[in-house]
């Protein structure tokens, strides 16, 4: 499971990096993993940061007495 994680976050991470960087050039894998660990960061950061009243609250239409 975190195999197939990894393997579609390298594929994204190829993608973006082909734009900036020629797949030939030396530093094409070291690229590819900086933004590897860049989305990674970002998913982690909006997981972290998620607002607690996006999410479903089963009690919201209840009224207060």
């Amino acid at each position: 499971m975190i195999g197939w994680i990894i393997r579609v976050l390298l594929i994204v991470a190829g993608i973006v990096t082909g734009w900036f960087v020629a797949r030939d050039a030396a530093i094409f894998g070291f690229a590819q993993v900086m933004v590897a660990l860049l989305l990674i960061t970002v998913v982690f950061a909006i997981l972290a940061f998620w607002p607690s009243h996006w999410t479903i609250n089963p009690n919201r239409f209840r009224k207060s007495r």
